[in-house]
Parts: C-alpha cells; sequence; structure tokens
C-alpha cells in the first residue's frame, strides 16, 4: 500500500486563543505545534504570509494594524473670535441690567408735582435749575422712628430746608435759601382747588409751601427771584436718613464740634462717618449756632455735596448690591415734578458731586439784613445779578456777604 503525505501546514506564530497577542497559552501553542486540531475557531481568516504578524488589531492573517486618523487633523481653538463672542454677550448682558435698573427706578419715581399749574412764569435761561427741598414730612414712620430721629409728631409737612441748584456750562452754583427769608408770597391758582388767591406780602419763604404745596413754593421763589425753575425735587426725613444707611454712612470733615438737644446732634470736630440719624441731625441744627440758619444751610450745603460725592461713584452705580438699596431708599419718599426723569435726577445728583469737587460754587442768597418776625432780607441787586449770571451761564461773581 503506498503512502500518502500529508501536506505541511504552515506554522502559526505563537498566539493565545483571542488573537490579539495577550493571554498567551504553552499548552495550545504545543497542541498547533503537534498538528492537534482541537475544533477551537477564533474568527480569523489567514491569509497569504504577507499578512502574517503584521503589526497589532484586525486585518487578515494576524494582529490588526494600528489606525491611523483618515483626514485633517482638529483644528487650533480660534481665541480671538472667542474673546469677540465672549465680549458682545458681556456687552448685550451690561446693556440689559442697565435698561431694567432704568425701567425699575423710573416707576418708582413720585412725579406728583405739576409745574404747568405755575401761572406768570419767568423765561427760560440757558441753564438747568432745579428747586431741592427738604422737607420735615414724617410720612411712613413709626413713633419709635420719629423719637430716635427727634423728628417730633407735627401734623402735615413743612419745608425744612431750600436751594437752588444751577448747572450749567460754566461751573455750577447752589445756593440756599433761608426759610425765615422775607419775600413777597404772590398770587396763585391753588394747585387743587384751582381757586384764584390774592398776592401777601411780607411772609417767611416757608410759609408758601404749607399754603399751596410745591407748585406755589416754586411760584414764590421764581416771583422773587425772577429765576425759572426747571426741576423740582423734594425728600423727607426718612428718605434722607435711609439713603445715607444704605450708603454705609457718608464721611463728613466738621469743622467744629457743637451740640442741639432739639434735634439730637453731638458732634466732635474733626472727620468722621455720619449715619442717617447723625445726617438728619447735622443738617436740622439751628440753635447751636450764633448765624443759625444761615450756619444750617452751609452745613446742608456741605453734605449734600459729600452725600453726591459719595452716591454718583462707579462703586454705587456699578454695584447692583449697593445701587438698589440707595435708589430704593431714596425713590420711596423723594417726590419730584412731572417733567423730571430719571435722567435728569441723575444730571442733579453729578451737579452737586462737581460742586464739592471744585467745579462751581456754593453760597447762601445775598442777605441784606434782619426784616420783620426775625426774618432775612434779602440783597436785591445782589440777588438781580446772581441771576442774570445764572440765566446767561456765565461764571458766578456774586458773594453771599454774610
Amino acid at each position: 500500500m503506498s503512502h500518502v503525505r500529508r501536506p505541511q501546514v504552515p506554522q502559526q506564530p505563537p498566539r493565545s486563543p483571542q488573537g490579539h497577542g495577550q493571554g498567551y497559552d504553552p499548552n495550545f501553542t504545543q497542541a498547533r505545534n503537534q498538528g492537534y486540531d482541537s475544533g477551537y475557531s477564533d474568527g480569523q481568516v489567514y491569509g497569504g504570509p504577507q499578512n502574517r504578524g503584521a503589526g497589532q488589531g484586525g486585518g487578515q492573517g494576524g494582529v490588526p494594524p494600528q489606525y491611523t486618523p483618515q483626514g485633517p487633523g482638529r483644528p487650533a481653538p480660534d481665541w480671538r473670535k472667542r474673546i469677540k463672542i465672549g465680549s458682545i454677550v458681556l456687552v448685550v448682558a451690561v446693556a440689559a441690567w442697565g435698561i431694567g435698573t432704568y425701567a425699575w427706578a423710573s416707576s418708582q419715581m413720585r412725579t406728583e408735582v405739576d409745574l404747568s399749574k405755575v401761572i406768570e412764569r419767568p423765561s427760560e435761561g440757558d441753564c438747568t435749575t432745579y428747586l431741592i427741598v427738604g422737607s420735615d414730612s414724617r410720612e411712613g414712620m413709626s413713633a419709635e422712628e420719629k423719637k430716635k430721629l427727634h423728628t417730633g409728631s407735627a401734623e402735615g409737612k413743612r419745608t425744612d430746608s431750600m436751594m437752588i441748584l444751577a448747572a450749567c456750562s460754566s461751573g455750577n452754583t447752589m445756593v440756599s435759601l433761608p426759610r425765615d427769608s422775607w419775600v413777597t408770597i404772590p398770587n396763585f391758582v391753588g394747585s387743587e382747588s384751582g381757586k384764584a388767591y390774592p398776592a401777601r406780602g411780607g411772609s417767611k419763604l416757608n410759609a408758601a409751601y404749607a399754603m399751596d404745596g410745591p407748585e406755589l413754593l416754586v411760584r414764590t421763589v421764581e416771583f422773587n427771584t425772577g429765576l425759572r425753575i426747571d426741576h423740582y425735587a423734594e425728600i423727607g426725613f426718612a428718605g434722607f436718613a435711609n439713603i445715607v444707611d444704605a450708603l454705609g454712612g457718608v464721611e463728613l470733615n466738621i469743622d467744629k464740634g457743637f451740640k442741639d438737644k432739639k434735634s439730637g446732634a453731638d458732634f466732635q470736630a474733626g472727620k468722621q462717618t455720619l449715619n442717617g440719624e447723625q445726617a438728619l441731625a447735622f443738617v436740622r441744627t439751628r440753635y447751636a449756632f450764633a448765624e443759625s440758619d444761615l450756619q444750617r444751610t452751609k452745613n446742608q450745603q456741605k453734605f449734600l455735596s459729600a452725600l453726591a460725592n459719595q452716591a454718583a461713584t462707579p462703586g454705587t452705580i456699578l454695584n447692583p448690591f449697593a445701587l438698589y438699596p440707595t435708589l430704593g431708599a431714596g425713590l420711596d419718599t423723594l417726590i419730584v415734578d412731572k417733567d423730571m426723569s430719571l435722567y435728569d435726577l441723575g444730571k442733579m445728583f453729578f451737579a452737586m458731586k462737581g460742586i464739592s469737587g471744585g467745579d462751581g460754587k456754593s453760597m447762601n442768597m445775598p442777605i441784606a439784613g434782619s426784616a420783620p418776625q426775625n426774618s432775612l432780607k434779602w440783597d436785591m441787586p445782589k440777588v438781580k445779578q446772581l441771576v442774570e449770571q445764572i440765566r446767561n451761564d456765565e461764571k458766578v461773581t456774586v458773594e453771599s456777604g454774610r
């Protein structure tokens, strides 16, 4: 019998049953070398010699080759584009916040004074003029707050301070009007009743407010000065104190210490930070001074300038945690005319800030001497000169005289 030679089976490199070159099994290799067929199939299809042992991974006849990425690689990030997009998003967010704040604050403003009811008004000048009034209104105050702030419990409200602020390109001017100024209350039409009233000669300035409120006060100031008032702003005791507290106090340098039981003032000389209660005492004190109301108006100007200087700063305007409480505290009791916008209110504060920074002048209305009922008589030639300089947007050179 002839013998048939079995063809030689090409030898495979030692491999694990998984075919991935890991988990080497010597028994399995030995069986393969002896031609033993276990019946195991690892799913590989063996090709020609050219494919054997060619790298790792899949492929025919061996470990598959390493993967080579196809096409271009991932591009580097475009930082210039990202920065541009981020800047646009930031600008839009800031603009939206600003618009929202403006709309909210505008809706909170109490536009209750109608200057269109004021009759026989002077012609407009080149500067924007504000009549700023501090009233002794106790609106919204509890009995405990009235006691703490030494306000008393009088009914109604009166003017506790009055000043004209002229915002001019030639420089801003703040002129205090002593509430005991001896003036003529002109004929007027009642703001509520619509009834006509005759002129009343020889009265204190603050009587005008008591008789018919802001509209008659504006009418009286315009009649006695010849200066047109463009805007009106009034704040009560509580609002004033709340603004100061919302700002965390206002730093002030007091030249000479003083005390006053009626206002609750008790100050030492030197630089110090006043809270709301102390600030109200500072601007209300009059009996501790020989010049009485004249010294008080100077203190009021000094404090308002310091308040505006601190409030109209980026640290307050750009910080919502400072801006919203400050606006909320002031707008609760702030009363303005119907044509006053939040923009106009901002201009008023920045004008006061400019005065404290040396860009302008603060003064009392020029006084000529005493008048009946412990009142003060204006120096009318100087008043006329002062008004002409403001109306014509000229630098104010007039001095108070006292």
